[in-house]
């Protein structure tokens, strides 16, 4: 037994002291260092995306002198194939608290060139960025369509009533922007889903701006301001109500024909009106209305003067899928009085349309709208005086998306 239990004990003692040796051993190797965390590239932080629109507006045409430069330059005259839009967006969140974002047209006025449509930057006051500041030149928070991109809206173009209170719905300015998380979430939601969304422009905005329009210096040293504020309602059955109050004022400088000493240039400009959406789920229903005054051309007295202006528009559409395709009929009819601040003039405006049409979506990269125009439409100023225009046509456009 003594044997025995020696022997066991100096085997004890060999293998701790074998394992203690071990133990030392690693203990003096030096550590391994972590791998070392990869600064992000500035390619990792910046996206590009874009669309085009390739445009017809020469089909069952009734009248070639029935036309709306603010819509589309192609209308009238000898229609040709035409680039109504060639974007490119350059974005990203370079920073947690800091967003950029860049687009040019490299189809604007008729002609192909490069200009910048969108140049801002976010500066965001809260780590959520619920809060946030932009600088730089971007659209304005006044109406529903005139912040919807043209790559989602169903009509080729925006309505005369809304998107003439600001040429190319756009400026240069300060703009405070908040919205909550959820919010947020679901303003990216709307336009995500195919569901036609205006984007995250804050459930409440408020900001200052030249207001001569986009790529324009102020010409009167006096600031335009604008405020809007809006909520998406969730309803239990998931279906997403908008309601939306804006509102504008300032002074705008007018073109006129011919300038003169004499000639008044500087007029008052304000705007107010309500918006309701009611998103394609699978019916959609949107309404907006605007009042206010602005310059306006008067034929009888061969002058511009200050004037009351209103208008507004309904659109209904319902929203079919069938896989990846997407099937959206749609009507819009929209009516406007008054001036247009920046064509010659602040040209008179009397409008009334009726669009009929659908959009083909084959899949998220390409897509086909065919839409059919009744319209009514007065244009005068100075060098045409007398112009009230009636006809209707049919209009294509073939959209692609990367």
């Amino acid at each position: 037994m003594r044997i025995k239990f020696s022997a066991a004990l100096a085997l004890f003692v060999m293998v701790s002291i074998g394992t203690f040796a071990r133990s030392a051993e690693n203990d003096s190797l030096p550590e391994k260092n972590p791998e070392p965390v990869k600064a992000a590239s500035w390619y990792d932080k910046i996206q590009i995306r874009g669309y085009a629109q390739f445009r017809y507006n020469g089909l069952f045409v009734t009248n070639p002198d029935l036309k709306c430069d603010q819509c589309d330059k192609s209308w009238g005259g000898e229609p040709g194939f035409f680039f109504r839009r060639i974007r490119f967006v350059f974005f990203g969140q370079i920073h947690p608290r800091v967003y950029f974002y860049i687009q040019p047209d490299f189809a604007s006025g008729g002609g192909n060139f490069g200009q910048i449509r969108d140049a801002y930057i976010d500066l965001g006051l809260d780590e959520k960025n619920e809060f946030r500041i932009r600088f730089g030149q971007s659209k304005m928070p006044f109406g529903f369509e005139n912040l919807q991109s043209s790559q989602n809206r169903l009509p080729l173009d925006r309505d005369d009533a809304l998107n003439s209170g600001l040429p190319n719905e756009r400026d240069l300015g300060v703009l405070f922007y908040y919205a909550p998380e959820k919010i947020r979430k679901r303003f990216s939601y709307l336009t995500s889903s195919g569901l036609k969304g205006s984007g995250d422009y804050g459930v409440f905005g408020l900001g200052i701006y030249n207001g001569q329009g986009p790529n324009n210096l102020d010409q009167n040293e006096t600031f335009h301001v604008v405020s809007r504020l809006t909520y998406p309602f969730q309803l239990a059955s998931g279906q997403i109500i908008e309601g939306s109050l804006q509102a504008y004022a300032g002074k705008y400088v007018i073109p006129r024909n011919p300038k003169t000493d004499f000639d008044q240039t500087e007029f008052r400009d304000f705007r107010y009106g309500p918006s309701l959406i009611i998103y394609p789920q699978p019916f959609g229903l949107q309404m907006e209305y605007n009042w206010g005054r602005g310059p306006e051309y008067d034929p009888e007295i061969k002058d511009v003067k200050e004037a009351a202006l209103g208008g507004g528009y309904v659109l209904a559409s319902y929203m079919i899928k069938s896989g990846t395709r997407t099937f959206i009929p749609f009507s819009r009819y929209q009516y406007y009085k008054g001036g247009k601040k920046f064509e010659l003039d602040a040209t008179k405006h009397r409008v009334k349309e009726l669009e009929i049409g659908v959009e083909w979506q084959f899949n998220k990269n390409f897509e086909l709208v065919t839409m059919y125009t009744v319209s009514n439409r007065t244009f005068e100023n100075s060098l045409n005086p007398d112009n009230t225009q009636k006809g209707s046509l049919l209009r294509l456009q073939a959209q692609v998306n990367f």
